[in-house]
């Protein structure tokens, strides 16, 4: 009896370890370690101590294969061309955990392009989209365009942010991706005059998300704009303070207590930490963290406000099980929702029975239907029985045995 409660609880710490380590896990865009500037390499940050765990690419040393990823045919690389990964350098990256991958923009190149974190064997594996909203031909060599802000949402989708925040893109993370300009973000009125367009204040830095469907943009100057997606409407939270003089904020990640760590480009005085409750936003070092590279940007999966989210879902109400795969590729329709009905497609699905839930976007259930899907192309009605205030919920289908078939985001007008 004692044998077993002893394996259960090493079970238990071990779990809990593990989880700590995965929430811990951050992806660094760094230089080569000789006080250079050159923002070409991948490592990975443990971001609770801001040490590097481990080299993942380095430029011109690690064997690579860059693919077509809507061929899935080698790109020809030559050595020193924009088509190895990274050596345009890169400013904005985003960690899908769902997925496994590291989403970023070489700078001025027109793509998107991912490293496959499941690959096998000896050669990194990277992928690349080219889209006609990013490649915009001359416009590249303009600073303006350049996208230095990417983060994965709670939605499931990336985002990511030009310079001079005149484009808010969204990319899907799923087999296709698809890559859609939401337009231009806008400054809200109580801002007085700290625009997030300003080339000064706020161009540059990264972005981080919440468990809420907002993003937080930390530009390179240390200020903080909190960003609707819906509305695309920035708010001016306030400036970092306790940064050295010359520390620019460059990259942004969310540790495992909520807190947003920030990493420099231009400084190598290590990792800083700040609250985003606290109204003074003051920073704190990281006492440890890697003095050695300065890292232009910071990616991994962790949430602001996920342990108030998840809080906010066990309080006495049924709730979904996490996100597992946001498809985006249109099973719900119409959207927006316009009546107090909408249609699922089951189109090219396994018969069977499925449970299409209706929640908010914290996760709260709302509504669950039980299906059973005889055909190919069944297409399902589902009533809205609650009356719901205007604005974004999520539709998951899960199968049988509770394994998450898809989810979409909807619009209920």
């Amino acid at each position: 009896m004692n044998r077993k409660l002893l394996l259960s609880a090493s079970f238990i710490i071990s779990a809990f370890a593990a989880s700590a380590q995965d929430a811990n896990r951050t992806y660094a865009i760094t230089g080569n370690g000789t006080k250079d500037y050159f923002w070409m390499n991948i490592r990975q940050v443990d971001v609770s101590s801001g040490k590097i765990v481990q080299d993942v690419y380095q430029n011109n040393s690690t064997p690579f294969v860059l693919y077509d990823a809507a061929t899935k045919k080698p790109v020809n690389v030559l050595p020193g061309s924009e088509n190895n990964p990274t050596t345009s350098m890169v400013a904005a990256a985003a960690y899908d955990k769902n997925q496994n991958k590291l989403f970023f923009t070489p700078m001025r190149i027109g793509e998107l392009r991912w490293l496959d974190l499941n690959a096998k064997g000896n050669e990194q594996r990277f992928y690349t989209v080219t889209s006609q909203l990013l490649n915009k031909g001359d416009l590249l060599s303009d600073e303006s365009n350049h996208i230095t802000r990417m983060v994965i949402n709670a939605d499931g989708n990336g985002y990511a942010i030009t310079n001079d925040a005149d484009h808010l893109i969204r990319f899907t993370t799923g087999k296709k991706v698809v890559i859609t300009d939401l337009g231009n973000i806008i400054d809200a009125e109580v801002n007085k005059g700290m625009s997030i367009h300003n080339k000064c204040s706020s161009w540059g830095g990264d972005v981080v998300a919440d468990a809420y469907n907002k993003l937080y943009v930390i530009s390179a100057s240390h200020n903080v704009f909190v960003v609707d997606i819906d509305t695309r409407v920035a708010t001016f939270k306030g400036t970092i303070t306790g940064l050295p003089a010359n520390y620019t904020t460059n990259g942004a990640a969310v540790d495992a207590d909520g807190k947003i760590v920030v990493s420099s480009a231009n400084s190598f005085s290590g990792y800083y930490k700040f609250d985003i409750n606290d109204a003074s936003l003051k920073a704190e070092l990281i006492e440890g963290s890697d003095m050695v590279y300065n890292a232009s940007d910071l990616a991994n999966a962790n949430l602001l406000f996920q342990k108030e989210a998840d809080a906010v879902k066990n309080f006495g109400a049924p709730v979904l099980q996490p996100i597992a795969n946001y498809s985006g590729e249109g099973h719900v329709f119409p959207n927006p929702v316009t009546s107090n009905e909408f249609k699922v497609s089951f189109d090219g699905m396994k018969p069977g029975k499925y449970t299409i839930a209706l929640s908010d976007l914290s996760g709260r259930a709302i509504q669950n239907k039980v299906v059973v899907i005889a055909g190919k192309a069944q297409v399902e009605t589902v009533k809205i029985t609650s009356a719901l205030a205007k604005g974004m919920y999520f539709v998951k289908v899960t199968d049988a045995a509770n394994q998450a078939v898809f989810t979409e985001k909807i619009s209920i007008q």
